[in-house]
């Protein structure tokens, strides 16, 4: 078994949130620039879950450790489910996003109360040391907001009001997001399978939509 959890991202902002969460797994928690894994990636997938393992393996087929990644992004019901699986690319990979969240806001003009549904996904894959695949996918529903708000967090967290709480993703502290987003139901879900793994007991278990290949 790898002896470090390597996470297949170079956003700082993010790997914050995944060492907090992981931590107690009582192993290293690299991102890929700290394990040295720097690779060429094509997220030529057609799904989250699908884009999540191809970025796991690239990095697992150069380490061999237990590898993580997920692909997330925001999901606008009123256009079609757009961003999507492009929400990083979307108007192009080095567009701002508060140029794209006002992009968003602008599009949705007209739209009212639940019209403006939304939800962040994330799909969580894991490549194992034997190569095994498992995948965890959560979500975070919310509504477009109409104007952004909020300083924390990162990408379109401004942008999607989460009525239950009264804030913006964006309006939570890290450790409010961890407990309720999309990344970290999907971290918390995959952690608990990872307890399992690293005890040498894992097995599949339908209700937490994990997929082992």
């Amino acid at each position: 078994m790898g002896h470090r959890i390597i996470f297949a991202t170079g956003n700082e902002g993010k790997m914050r949130e995944i060492r907090l969460l992981l931590e107690d797994l009582g192993l290293p928690v690299l991102s890929m620039r700290e394990a040295g894994a720097q690779v060429e990636i094509v997220e030529d997938g057609r799904t989250f879950g699908e884009n999540a393992e191809i970025k796991a393996r690239a990095v697992w087929q150069c380490t061999g450790d237990i590898v993580l990644a997920d692909d997330s992004g925001l999901v606008v019901d009123y256009i079609g489910g757009e961003p999507g699986i492009y929400s990083a690319r979307y108007m192009g990979e080095n567009t701002p996003y508060e140029l794209k969240n006002r992009n968003l806001i602008e599009r949705l003009k007209g739209a009212e109360g639940k019209e403006r549904s939304a939800r962040f996904v994330c799909n969580i894959a894991a490549i194992l040391p034997d190569g095994r695949a498992l995948h965890m996918e959560k979500t975070m529903e919310g509504l477009i907001a109409y104007e952004p708000a909020g300083a924390g967090g990162f990408g379109y967290d401004p942008i999607l009001y989460l009525p239950e709480f009264g804030v913006t993703a964006a309006e939570l502290t890290i450790e409010e997001k961890n407990k309720i987003s999309h990344r970290g139901k999907a971290l918390k879900a995959m952690k608990r399978v990872l307890w399992e793994v690293l005890k040498g007991k894992a097995e599949r278990t339908e209700d937490e939509n994990i997929n082992c290949q």
